[in-house]
C-alpha cells in the first residue's frame, strides 16, 4: 500500500499531463523527453567541461564569418611566407633521382654539405638539449655497431636472435636501474613519445579489458609533455590537465585526486617536467594510485638517466621509481642522457599485465598470427646494437661521472642566475633544466638577444619564459660562464629601455599567447611543419 501511494505521487501529475492527449502526441513526448534527457545525460557527463566545448564551438562559428575568415587566411599566409622564405635559404633540393647512382665519395661529399648548414655551435655547447653528448671515439663506436646490426629486425626472433636477446639487457639493466623487482619488464621503443603512446595505450586497454571503460582519460599535470595529448588524440582519450603551484610548479596533488572519475584509467607524474625541470611528488600520486586503484606511469623521458644516477653523484632525490609503492610504469629515454643514437627510449611496467596490453595481437590475419610489441612491427635492429653497446661502454661508473658534472654545472649556472637582478627562476630545479622568466620586461627579448649571440634556447608559454637544458656539451671549459656572464649583459641592456616589444620570430611567441583561439596557433604551426618539407623547385 506504501509503495502503490509513493507510485502515485510519480504518476499523477504524467497522468494529469497527458489526460486528453492523443496517442500519438504522448509517444511524441515520451521520445522528446527520454531523447533530451539522453542528450543532457552525454552533456554533463562528459570530461571535457561544457564551457570548454562552447567555447570552441563559438570559434569554430565565428571563423566562418566571411570577414574573419579572410583575416585569418591572411595571417596564416603571411605567416606562412616567413616560414618559406626561412627553408629556402638552403638551396635547391633533389627532387628527382639521379640517372646514375652517385659513387661513395660523392654521397659523403653531400653528407658533410647538408650537415654544415644552420648556424649553431651544438658541439660547442650553444644549444638547449637537442644534443647530450658528442665523443669521437663512441660515434666511432656505434657507427660500427650499427653497420654490423644495420640489417638486422626483431620482428624476425628466430632469424635475429642475438638482437633480441640486445633488447632484452637493455631493457633489464634500464628496470634494475630504477629499482625494477623480479616482476618488472618493458620494451625498447623510438623515443618518448612512443614510450608515452605505449604505456597510454597499455592502460587504455588494461581500462577496457578490466573495468570495462569506453571513454577513458588520464589526470596529469599542465607541464606534463604533449606527448600524452598526443597519444591521448591518436587513443581516443581525454587529457584532464591540472594546474601546478604557481611557486613551486609542481603539480596540485589535491587538484589531481578531484579531477579523477570512473573513466580514469591512469595518473601521470613527471621526473622531471619539460617547461621547468621540477620535479612532481611521486609519492603522493603513488598514493591517489593505490587510494583508487588506477595504475601511475612517472615520465622520466627527459632526465631518466640522470635521476637514476643522482644520489651516487652526491645529489639524493625524493623517491620516483619502482621503489615507490604504487608506481606501475616509466618512461626513460636512452638518446638523450643515455647518450646512445637518436631513436631509442625504454618503456617499463612493474608487472607483465600491462605489458600485455601494450601489445597488438592479430590472430584471424590470412598472412598467419601476428604479434608487435610497439607501433613498428620492423624496427631498426642497428639503434638497439647501438643502444645496448653505448650503454655497456659508459658503465655505471661513466654515468655516475657524467651525472656529476652535468648536475655541477647546472646547479652553477642557476646559482649564478639567481644573482641577476630582474629575472627569476621557476620552481627548485630538479635535475639539469633550467626556466627563466622575468616580472620587468618580455622574457623573449632575452631569447632574442641571447640568440644573436649564437644560443639556441627554448621558448616557454603560460607565463613567458625560456629555459635552457643543460647537458654534457655545457660542461666543457668556461661554457657555463660564458653564458651567465651574456645573460648578465643582456638583461643590463634590455633594462635600459624595459618597455620595448620584442620585435623577429621572437614576437610570433608573444602573440601567440595572446591569441584566444588556440585553432588558429595550430594552424600557425601546421605552416611551420610545412615548411620543413619545402623544396625550392614547388616554388618555379
Amino acid at each position: 500500500m506504501l509503495l502503490k501511494m509513493h507510485l502515485q505521487l510519480v504518476t499523477g501529475p504524467i497522468d494529469r499531463a497527458l489526460a486528453g492527449k492523443a496517442p500519438w502526441q504522448i509517444v511524441a513526448i515520451t521520445t522528446t523527453t527520454v531523447l533530451s534527457f539522453v542528450w543532457l545525460w552525454d552533456l554533463l557527463s562528459e570530461d571535457e567541461g561544457v564551457y570548454s566545448r562552447l567555447r570552441r564551438r563559438f570559434f569554430q562559428l565565428a571563423r566562418k564569418v566571411p570577414a574573419v575568415q579572410r583575416r585569418i587566411e591572411a595571417e596564416i599566409t603571411k605567416i606562412n611566407e616567413g616560414f618559406v622564405k626561412d627553408a629556402s635559404q638552403y638551396g635547391k633540393f633533389t627532387t628527382t633521382l639521379p640517372g646514375s647512382g652517385l659513387n661513395h665519395g660523392q654521397i659523403l661529399q653531400k653528407v658533410d654539405d647538408y650537415l654544415s648548414l644552420g648556424h649553431y655551435n651544438w658541439k660547442e655547447g650553444f644549444i638547449s638539449g637537442a644534443v647530450y653528448y658528442y665523443n669521437p671515439e663512441l660515434v666511432k663506436l656505434v657507427t660500427e655497431v650499427y653497420g654490423k646490426a644495420s640489417y638486422t629486425n626483431p620482428l624476425h626472433a628466430d632469424v635475429f636472435p642475438g638482437i633480441c636477446k640486445m633488447e632484452a639487457e637493455v631493457v633489464r639493466m634500464t628496470a634494475t636501474l630504477f629499482n625494477g623487482g623480479k616482476d618488472t619488464c618493458g620494451t625498447m621503443t623510438t623515443g618518448g613519445t612512443e614510450s608515452i603512446m605505449m604505456a597510454c595505450k597499455a592502460y587504455r586497454d588494461y581500462g577496457r579489458s578490466v573495468k570495462g571503460i569506453t571513454k577513458p582519460n588520464m589526470v596529469l599535470s599542465v607541464t606534463a609533455h604533449s606527448a600524452f595529448e598526443k597519444s591521448a588524440k591518436y587513443l581516443g582519450m581525454y587529457t584532464k590537465t591540472i594546474p601546478v603551484d604557481p611557486v613551486s610548479t609542481k603539480v596540485d596533488v589535491k587538484r589531481m585526486e578531484r579531477a579523477i572519475n570512473r573513466n580514469t584509467v591512469m595518473l601521470v607524474g613527471s621526473a622531471p617536467n619539460y617547461p621547468y625541470g621540477t620535479m612532481d611528488d611521486i609519492e603522493a600520486i603513488a598514493k591517489l594510485g593505490l587510494k583508487y586503484n588506477i595504475p601511475v606511469h612517472v615520465d622520466a623521458c627527459l632526465g631518466g638517466f640522470l635521476i637514476i644516477f643522482m644520489k651516487r653523484a652526491g645529489y639524493p632525490l625524493e623517491p620516483f621509481d619502482f621503489s615507490v609503492r604504487g608506481v606501475t610504469s616509466i618512461s626513460a629515454d636512452t638518446h638523450k642522457y643515455g647518450f646512445t643514437p637518436k631513436g631509442s627510449s625504454v618503456i617499463l611496467y612493474s608487472d607483465k599485465v600491462y605489458r600485455h596490453h601494450q601489445y597488438t595481437v592479430s590472430t584471424e590475419w590470412p598472412g598467419g598470427v601476428y604479434g608487435s610489441p610497439t607501433v613498428n612491427g620492423s624496427r631498426a635492429g642497428g639503434i638497439i646494437a647501438a643502444t645496448w653497446a653505448t650503454m655497456l661502454n659508459f658503465g655505471l661508473d661513466g654515468y655516475v661521472e657524467t651525472t656529476k658534472r652535468i648536475i655541477d654545472t647546472a646547479r652553477y649556472i642557476e646559482d649564478q642566475l639567481r644573482k641577476i637582478a630582474h629575472i627569476y627562476i621557476f620552481g627548485t630545479p630538479a635535475t639539469s633544466v633550467i626556466a627563466i622568466g622575468s616580472n620587468d620586461f618580455d622574457i623573449f627579448r632575452l631569447s632574442a638577444e641571447l640568440n644573436s649571440m649564437g644560443w639556441n634556447l627554448n621558448c616557454l608559454q603560460f607565463p613567458s619564459g625560456i629555459h635552457i637544458c643543460v647537458t654534457f656539451m655545457h660542461t666543457q671549459d668556461g661554457i657555463a660562464d660564458k653564458f651567465v656572464n651574456d645573460v648578465r649583459s643582456k638583461v643590463a641592456l634590455i633594462m635600459q629601455n624595459p618597455e620595448k616589444p620584442v620585435e623577429g620570430k621572437m614576437a610570433i611567441y608573444g602573440v601567440a599567447q595572446s591569441v584566444p583561439d588556440r585553432e588558429i596557433v595550430g594552424e600557425f604551426t601546421k605552416c611551420f611543419i610545412d615548411s620543413m618539407y619545402y623544396t625550392v623547385e614547388e616554388a618555379t
